[in-house]
């Protein structure tokens, strides 16, 4: 029995070691396969966050784009209205007050002195009120704008804003001035500064303007301020003016800053890359 005792633990040994050796095979090829089972699971996941990421994108970036349309389309709108309203003031009423103009003189040469004296009085005021008519037209036509340039449109609308309401209204020109090289972009400024000024004229009560134009080289920093009453802009809501001048400014991709306090006036800041 001795004799065959070292031969059956060999055989047992061997067994033994065999049976280890199965197990950790099968125990690394279990590891393997969960691990390509979670790298699979991962990948999956990873895949799934980014294409979910990308149809985000997609759609913020079509959504944006739609909305884009939308503003584009008002803007057109609303300039195509404003033309019309001017070539009608310039039109019809410009040949209504040219015509009593006419009458008025007729009627001066044969009135009496007196009464020389009180149509010369209306005339002037009908005289003046044409003046103030063909300059408004002029602002409201984009064509006319664009063959005058952005600076010599603002000049009119502050000459005209001047003789009507504020005590003084300037136009201040830091650098070099150059021209806005998209005719469309210009009118559209153009259109945030008017929006400025009507709501001064408007609300603010307003007696003095500032607009500084400071040309840059590929910026343009246009800066208007008045001396009005102000707002709160914590509870202050935000109208149809404010949303057009934001709207405008997102449209040629500038930036918009609209600061006040009660009694301090209003700052408007465009920061334009020309």
């Amino acid at each position: 029995m001795m004799l065959f005792m070292p031969w059956f633990f060999i055989i047992d040994s061997g067994r033994r070691l065999a049976s280890t050796a199965a197990e950790r095979y099968l125990l690394l090829y279990m590891i393997a396969v969960l691990i390509i089972v979670t790298s699979l699971v991962i990948a999956f996941f990873v895949m799934f966050i980014i294409r979910k990421n990308k149809l985000f994108r997609e759609r913020m970036l079509q959504k944006q784009a739609i909305q884009e349309e939308i503003t584009h389309a008002q803007t057109e709108t609303q300039e195509q209205t404003l033309k019309n309203i001017g070539m009608e003031l310039h039109d019809n009423v410009g040949q209504s007050l040219t015509f009593a103009s006419m009458q008025l003189s007729v009627l001066k040469r044969n009135g009496s002195a007196q009464i020389q004296a009180e149509i010369s009085e209306l005339a002037e005021t009908v005289k003046l009120s044409l003046s103030e008519l063909r300059s408004l037209a002029k602002t409201l036509n984009n064509e006319v704008i664009s063959d005058m340039g952005f600076i010599k449109a603002l000049v009119n609308e502050i000459e005209r804003l001047r003789r009507m309401r504020f005590d003084t209204a300037e136009l201040e020109i830091i650098g070099e001035p150059g021209e806005i090289e998209n005719k469309k972009n210009e009118i559209v400024l153009f259109r945030i500064i008017q929006e400025f000024l009507s709501n001064s004229v408007k609300y603010s009560k307003a007696k003095n303007i500032l607009i500084t134009l400071e040309f840059l080289p590929e910026l343009l920093i246009i800066t208007a301020k008045d001396d009005g009453q102000g707002f709160d802009e914590k509870t202050i809501k935000k109208g149809s003016g404010i949303i057009n001048m934001q709207s405008r400014a997102h449209l040629i991709k500038a930036e918009l800053k609209l600061e006040s306090q009660l009694n301090e006036g209003v700052r408007l800041e465009i920061r334009y890359p020309n």
